[in-house]
């Protein structure tokens, strides 16, 4: 064997679970990696690729070595006044120790003594034989099979119908090559070789026999119809998606998630185009979008302007000379699908969602939290409350008409059949009602936003009923204790408080944060829990990692966040303005100015922000004059562009009081003897602080 040679790891298996696959693949491979690599048996510049189809785990890993080398390894034994007797001879317990390490007498002479912190420790230096692949690579394989991802075993038989193996799937092949030589390795009963199996129907060889690790892609594609790759598989048919979808004048829709799916469904794809009765399209796109994608994986088909047509894409996984009848199987296959969702769409209808609402009573929402129709109240008050904020009476009377129907499709057929309709079919009913378009939409959009970058709602009283919905979702559990822990968060509220926080500063809404809380506390009965501080607090942490994400630094959101601003809408202005004075050259001093007033005020026992009043009778030092004949003028004009909404030309007038901080620092005494000198200084410095942080903390931006 050659010293260093491309390896090639393969685990042949029956179908893998779809939505796991991806998961699997890399799993497998950087574990393998990794290990070699450990072992000294591939270094930092070795190279992985991962492979994976639904019958099989593979890695090829480059510049692996036949044997890791020598590595000398330091063993720290004992102070020397432990292991060397007064006349120098080793101790019994050196002979112990030594004798632990698997060595003897015969290692004494190559001790050495080293001081190692406060006293003299011997040391053995040994060479530590490199590990053999065959026995490294055993390592390395057993820790990816045992380290994958699996949340359920597999136990199944070997071969000798006694033992029992548990994996994701049944094991039927292993391959290991290093270079053209098979390595000696085994998992899950098997033995490796250079055997695998192509496409179950369409392999032009069987068995494949791999010449060589860098053949294996290539080997499988030509001679066993299959394209291991799974990246390479997916592009093969999202260029065949495109292509088919070409010739019909259309698009595809675009899911990479489906397409994922789909990936890990086939090993030799053929996009084929189906049509269905164009009847069909008089039920809502969403349901049929939905029956096609996850029923059936097909794709739908677009026209240019986005609306669906009466064709779709199957991507087969057999590629047969004429395909008609597989395109025939899978129209038929869809029909009494569709049929279906016609049937819900028209049986949905003949009852409106307003009868429906008394049974959402007999809908348990949460043990301790009652049933949907006691939900649905909680929300109507709250959405009234909010309604009532942003547009006055109107606008909560038909936050609470949503509100009240919002939940009410939770008992249709179709939601019943197809949960990620809730709310879309709602609003389609509400159509068919008779109910204005606002409230229509509010019912759709109150779920809103659903994921991150999903679209806000679009008018005001589906803002209101979307911001009640998730404030009682909070308040509730927060209120019986069911919050986040570490990365488990089964009620999603990590989501629903990011969906409050986006839509309180992506519409500048006029509302504040803490009268918000305290809203959706009060609509649930006497007893629940008080948690508002809580809730509080976790939606201020979703602000800040939502700012943190995009493109302010920590020091400037710090700075905005740091005085809990009650109305968060201007919050993206306040950071504009932090960032345009933090680039002027007064800024760095202003900052550090600023952070010494607030420790001044703490040390002197007043809260930063008070009102204090300045006795000019009592300024005695011509610095502590001139600061406050400055702020006499700074002050209004900083107030009077901040009330104007121009929050960083608040700021920039701020730049002008520089000078007179920084003589006032110089020659004034803060701390005088005179406890009414002292008071009337800290007074002055407390309209100071005041002054300086209407928009931000500016203390947070000193260095």
């Amino acid at each position: 064997m050659a010293s260093h040679r491309n390896l090639l790891v393969e685990l042949r298996v029956e179908e893998l679970p779809p939505k796991a696959l991806q998961r699997l693949g890399e799993a497998f491979g950087a574990v393998l990696h990794a290990s070699l690599r450990a072992q000294g048996l591939a270094d930092a510049h070795s190279a992985l690729t991962v492979f994976a189809s639904p019958r099989r785990l593979a890695a090829h890993v480059s510049a692996v070595a036949a044997r890791a080398a020598d590595r000398p390894v330091s063993h720290k034994l004992m102070p020397v006044a432990v292991g060397l007797d007064g006349s120098g001879g080793p101790t019994p317990a050196l002979h112990k120790k030594l004798a632990a390490l698997g060595f003897d007498a015969s290692a004494l002479p190559r001790l050495q003594r080293r001081v190692d912190g406060k006293a003299e420790v011997l040391f053995l230096e040994t060479l530590q034989p490199g590990v053999e692949l065959a026995a490294g690579l055993q390592k390395a394989l057993d820790e990816a099979i045992a380290r994958l991802p699996v949340p359920k075993l597999m136990q199944y038989q070997l071969a000798d119908g006694w033992t029992s193996v548990g994996f994701v799937r049944p094991a039927h092949g292993l391959v290991a090559l290093h270079g053209p030589d098979v390595v000696p390795v085994s998992a899950l009963g098997l033995q490796s070789g250079r055997e695998t199996l192509g496409h179950r129907f369409e392999a032009a060889v069987e068995p494949v026999l791999i010449r060589d690790a860098d053949h294996y892609a290539r080997q499988l594609e030509e001679q066993g119809a299959v394209i291991a790759g799974f990246e390479a598989r997916r592009a093969e048919i999202l260029r065949q998606l495109h292509a088919a979808a070409a010739a019909e004048g259309l698009v595809p829709i675009d899911d990479p998630a489906l397409l994922d799916e789909v990936t890990a469904l086939v090993e030799r794809p053929n996009v084929l185009t189906c049509r269905f009765d164009e009847a069909f399209l008089e039920v809502p796109p969403e349901c049929l979008i939905l029956t096609m994608k996850a029923n059936q994986k097909y794709f739908p088909l677009l026209d240019a302007g986005g609306r669906l047509t009466s064709r779709f894409l199957v991507v087969s996984n057999i590629r047969p000379p004429d395909a008609r009848r597989v395109i025939e199987g899978n129209e038929r296959v869809v029909r009494p699908r569709l049929a279906d969702a016609r049937f819900f769409f028209d049986q949905d209808r003949r009852r409106t969602l307003a009868s429906r609402v008394p049974g959402l009573a007999r809908v348990v929402y949460h043990g301790r939290l009652g049933t949907q129709g006691e939900r649905v109240e909680r929300v109507r008050a709250i959405a009234r409350a909010v309604g009532a904020q942003l547009g006055g009476p109107a606008l909560a009377a038909r936050a609470d008409e949503a509100a009240t129907l919002a939940k009410a499709d939770l008992l249709t057929d179709m939601v019943g059949e197809f949960p990620e309709l809730q709310g879309t079919m709602g609003a389609y009913y509400a159509r068919h009602d008779g109910l204005p378009a606002d409230v229509a939409d509010a019912i759709e959009d109150h779920y809103r936003p659903r994921f991150a970058g999903d679209a806000l709602p679009r008018g005001d009283a589906g803002l209101a009923v979307a911001l009640a919905d998730k404030l009682e979702t909070l308040a509730g559990l927060f209120g019986i204790g069911q919050l986040p822990s570490g990365d488990k968060d089964p009620y999603a509220l990590r989501r629903h408080a990011l969906g409050v926080v986006r839509m309180l500063v992506e519409r500048d809404l006029p509302l504040e944060v803490p009268e918000l809380v305290a809203t959706a506390f009060r609509a649930f009965p006497a007893g629940h829990g008080q948690a508002q501080a809580e809730v509080q607090l976790f939606l201020l942490d979703r602000l800040v990692g939502s700012l943190r994400e995009q493109d302010w630094t920590a020091q400037e959101v710090d700075a905005v966040v740091a005085p809990r601003p009650a109305r968060w809408g201007d919050i993206p202005r306040r950071l504009a303005a932090v960032r345009a004075f933090a680039a002027l050259p007064e800024a760095p001093a202003l900052a550090a100015a600023n952070k010494r007033v607030g420790n001044i005020l703490k040390k002197g026992g007043i809260v930063p922000g008070a009102e204090q009043e300045v006795d000019a009778a009592l300024l005695a030092e011509p610095a502590e004059r001139a600061l406050h004949d400055a702020l006499a003028t700074v002050a209004p004009q900083a107030d009077a562009a901040f009330a104007a909404g121009d929050l960083t030309g608040a700021l920039r007038h701020l730049a002008a009081l520089k000078s007179p901080v920084d003589a006032f620092f110089d020659g004034v005494m803060v701390n005088a003897d005179d406890p009414a000198l002292r008071g009337n200084r800290l007074a002055l410095l407390a309209a100071l602080h005041r002054a300086m942080n209407r928009v931000a903390d500016l203390a947070r931006l000193a260095a």
